[in-house]
């Protein structure tokens, strides 16, 4: 593992000893004191030896602070600042780190006119994590601009690279012309689509996973997301400039992941978390925090409402080192909600709990009234989901149900069969596809299984990240992947991936949930860089005629509609020559899928959570 250009061995066992060491001492004096204080218990034991494979304190101190807090976020010391809260890695990097910009791109990498097009009524975009509010990632032909012809064509036409990023993970926004996307080290940038060439950027307080959305108010084009520090952002969509922002969830483990979705003046911020990895800490009181929707109005960020998923936790015991525990919690949303303006209301899919006791409203599809919140009717598809990373350790903080871990983490789908009746597709990471009636609560239409768990596969088996439907078929890829703890304790991954193992693709019929057509996965080949998987956890795209995947061995494929025979794949494990002047390769895409608009084809690559490839580019092709 490789951190700022550095071979770093980290013993997992000496950190985690330390994990809660900084927190017991009281308050320090100040932020300075607090940084030195993590640093010291933390941090000292790697960073003070004198071994060549480990970036001294001397070379750390010579780096911006932004850049070290990206190392934590999601870059190579990711695994083991998991424990860590939010402001021990702010106050560590600012102790570290120098006050010089995170990123600076050079003069060449920005276009001659800065301010960036957006219209009231775009031609053709891709708005947000679907072109649509009913989140069936599918693109029409006119919008899409791609016969299948043309994508056996494609070719690379420009490439970006994320300064200082191990992970790309903001699915990109294009309209018409114009691209919007978020990057690990919290920087949304602007980009012309034809040229790649740089218009503006925004530094947010976090990373930015969530895609932005671009909403009309008036003679303004706001663009709204949220980041992954519990922060909602309006810019203005032609400059950048900042509109208002809000802190919606105050608990210092929440992440906001989902791409907001905007309906009437309002826009609704799904809210999720990284407190079920807090549980490694064996002296973290899991736990407590609580998944939620958030309504805001996008005027000025206003709350409109905030509807909780979970009761409020309260104390339930203590583990047998005396830790307090405490629930019910969890359930978080970690998809954007799916719009259903004809009866007035969201349907989202939730997450599992944290803590005992399981609750009604994990790994469940919901439906919410759009005016006031409220849950109408909810289909749990899982009951007594209660799950959080310790199950897999010491489990000192996990709780009796210990798992499955198979909640929902992709939107629903609203699509309807031939003669107008309204249906609802869900994936789940149990491997199994729903399709549920929204005219009757819910009520369970049918459901097939696209993979099954087994020896050695991770609990995320089936859909992660999101499927696709043209309205005949839906079009789900599997995530499941052998995993195993690494052998070598310098290695951070706390997964080792099997290049044999785990992936495909199934189409199913949207009327009874039979299989069209499944495409085996594709092993990874001899000599394939650590962290290649044949899984496809990442979301899957859909034209007329056409079904895009990604796969965690960096390949972005093409697959044939009609019977999934592969037309055409790119690998995107490589280094390319950025039209920003970045140094920057492809590795695993995973999480966001590809984007088609107008004939181009757009996708980030680098995935290096879960024991991935890691890379930091967008790529953009046209035929």
């Amino acid at each position: 593992m490789r951190l700022f250009g550095y071979s770093v061995n980290v013993f997992a066992g000496a950190a985690m000893g330390l994990l809660a060491a900084a927190l017991a001492w009281g308050q320090p004096a100040g932020p300075k004191a607090a940084g030195e204080a993590v640093y010291k218990q933390r941090c000292a034991g790697c960073h003070e030896q004198a071994n060549s494979r480990i970036p001294p304190r001397t070379a750390l101190n010579q780096m911006p602070a932004g850049r070290i807090k990206r190392a934590l976020d999601f870059g190579a010391m990711m695994t083991v600042a998991y424990p860590l809260s939010r402001d021990e890695r702010d106050a560590v990097a600012a102790y570290l780190g120098t006050s010089a910009p995170a990123i600076a791109y050079p003069p060449g990498a920005y276009c001659a006119d800065r301010r960036a097009t957006v219209s009231d009524h775009p031609k053709v975009s891709w708005n947000g994590w679907s072109p649509g509010s009913t989140n069936s990632r599918y693109q029409a032909a006119e919008a899409a601009g791609l016969s299948i012809d043309q994508v056996r064509g494609l070719k690379l036409k420009w490439a970006f690279g994320f300064d200082g990023d191990v992970t790309a993970f903001s699915q990109p926004t294009v309209i018409d012309g114009q691209v919007f996307v978020g990057s690990a080290g919290g920087v949304i940038h602007a980009l012309r689509a034809d040229t790649g060439c740089l218009q503006w950027t925004f530094q947010a307080n976090g990373p930015v996973r969530s895609s932005v959305v671009s909403v009309p108010n008036g003679n303004r084009h706001p663009l709204l997301f949220g980041d992954q520090t519990g922060w909602v952002y309006s810019l203005e969509a032609e400059t950048g400039a900042l509109l208002w922002k809000k802190k919606i969830e105050e608990h210092d483990a929440a992440r906001l992941t989902g791409t907001p979705m905007f309906y009437n003046g309002t826009v609704f911020v799904p809210v999720a978390s990284w407190e079920e990895t807090r549980s490694l800490d064996p002296t973290y009181p899991c736990c407590t925090f609580r998944g939620s929707i958030v309504a805001l109005r996008v005027r000025d960020g206003q709350q409109v409402w905030k509807s909780y998923l979970v009761p409020e936790p309260k104390r339930t015991g203590q583990t047998k080192l005396g830790t307090p525990q405490y629930g019910p919690s969890g359930v978080g949303v970690w998809a954007s909600p799916t719009l259903d303006a004809k009866r007035g209301v969201m349907y989202i899919a939730t997450g599992d709990n944290y803590s005992t006791p399981a609750t009604p409203l994990s790994d469940s599809i919901a439906a919410l009234d759009i005016k006031t919140g409220r849950v109408l009717w909810s289909k749990q598809t899982t009951p007594g989901d209660a799950y959080n990373s310790s199950c897999n350790t010491d489990k000192q903080n996990c709780p009796s149900e210990d798992g499955p871990d198979y909640d929902f983490g992709s939107s629903a789908i609203l699509t309807h069969l031939p003669g107008g009746r309204d249906i609802l597709l869900a994936g789940q990471k149990s491997g199994m596809v729903y399709a549920l009636d929204p005219e009757k609560k819910g009520e369970l239409l049918w459901q097939t299984r696209i993979a099954t768990p087994g020896p050695g596969i991770a609990t995320s088996v089936g859909v992660l990240w999101g499927m696709a439907s043209d309205g005949q078929k839906v079009y789900a890829s599997t995530a499941s992947s052998g995993r195993a703890p690494p052998t070598d304790p310098g290695d951070t991954r706390r997964n080792v991936l099997d290049p044999k193992q785990g992936g495909g693709l199934t189409a199913l019929r949207v009327a009874d949930g039979g299989k069209a057509w499944y495409a085996p996965p594709i092993v990874c080949t001899q000599g394939a860089p650590s962290g290649c998987s044949p899984t496809q956890s990442a979301a899957v795209t859909a034209i007329p005629g056409m079904v895009f995947s990604g796969s965690n061995d960096g390949h972005l494929r093409g697959y044939g509609a009609e019977d999934g025979k592969i037309l055409w794949d790119f690998d995107t494990v490589r280094e390319f020559q950025t039209v920003n002047g970045v140094k920057a390769k492809g590795g695993s895409i995973d999480g966001p899928g590809a984007v088609v608009v107008n004939g181009m084809v757009f996708v980030n690559s680098g995935y290096s959570r879960f024991g991935g490839i890691p890379g930091n580019v967008l790529l953009a092709f046209a035929p």
